[in-house]
């Protein structure tokens, strides 16, 4: 497949999201270390390892901006571009799956306090995020499958992870249609009926605050954007693809928005840990000083 975007304008957005992207993760990075070193939260675990996450897809991107340089030709090894596929692509859904692992863990904060409470140990966290991580590169492993079982390898060395024979086609379109479905639909529904219970929630309780609602309805809105912005147009053109029988044209487009995700996702965390952290005194999900009969009452108002 032929790029429809020039390479001058694909190494631009990644020179841009490398730049903008790698240090406000190095902060979040820190940020996070130290917030679980001292208390550790469900969703701070959660947030690091999103950080995790986009730092290792920055991490290749000056690979990614070789490519780019040289005019959209892979010279380096066909090994190295599997790496750099597998990462570049795995680390998209990592970041997918745990952004809809923190609107569930939100939504059970707001509606389930007291299951909330009882389930803030961090190994329930950890527990999570290792599963999305092997989910993740369970499936991406098909960039190796693609490249190097005997029986697809193309002799085509000179692109990383494009102009796939109809051998690699047929195994590749089916699986990138699962993509859409389990990595994307599903946590993307997820996300949307978490985040609007939390908004209904939150505003049938009148003691609090205005500006506590707008913040966490603003955080709600910003990581659906996210989702819609980032993820969703990269995974409809697997969807298209499959009923074309071919990688759409316009699939770099949506690359390109997926790259800006690094960018986006450090916002999120700042509105995470201001108006959501679960620490905070002024949280709006819960207080440090609530009782059980507190949570209790609060989880009937909200049922």
């Amino acid at each position: 497949m032929e790029p429809t975007v020039s390479s001058e304008v694909i190494l631009s957005i990644y020179i841009i999201s490398f730049l903008m992207g790698l240090p406000a993760n190095l902060l979040a990075l820190y940020a996070f270390s130290v917030k679980i070193h001292s208390k550790p939260c469900p969703t701070d675990i959660l947030l690091l390892n999103l950080t995790v996450s986009d730092l290792l897809f920055l991490i290749i991107l000056p690979l990614k901006m070789y490519e780019a340089a040289s005019g959209m030709k892979w010279n380096l090894s066909i090994f190295l571009c599997s790496i750099t596929s597998f990462i570049f692509f795995s680390t998209i859904y990592t970041s997918s799956l745990l952004l809809m692992a923190v609107s569930v863990i939100r939504y059970i904060a707001v509606a389930f306090p007291i299951t909330y409470h009882q389930l803030q140990r961090p190994v329930y966290a950890i527990v999570i995020c290792a599963v999305i991580w092997l989910i993740s590169a369970g499936h991406c492993s098909i960039t190796f499958i693609t490249q190097h079982h005997p029986s697809l390898a193309s002799k085509n060395t000179s692109v990383c992870y494009e102009n796939f024979t109809k051998k690699q086609l047929e195994v590749l379109l089916p699986v990138r249609l699962e993509f859409f479905f389990v990595l994307c639909l599903i946590p993307l529904l997820i996300c949307v009926y978490c985040y609007l219970r939390c908004i209904l929630i939150l505003y049938s309780r009148p003691r609090i605050s205005r500006m506590q609602k707008q913040k966490a309805i603003g955080m709600a809105l910003g990581t659906l954007a996210v989702f819609l912005i980032c993820v969703l147009p990269y995974n409809v053109s697997h969807l298209l693809g499959y009923f074309q029988g071919k990688s759409p044209k316009w699939r770099y487009y949506t690359l390109l928005l997926s790259t800006f995700n690094t960018c986006i996702d450090p916002i999120i965390f700042y509105f995470s840990s201001s108006s959501f952290h679960c620490t905070s005194q002024k949280s709006i999900f819960r207080k440090r000083r609530l009782n059980v009969s507190e949570l209790q009452r609060q989880a009937t108002d909200s049922g």
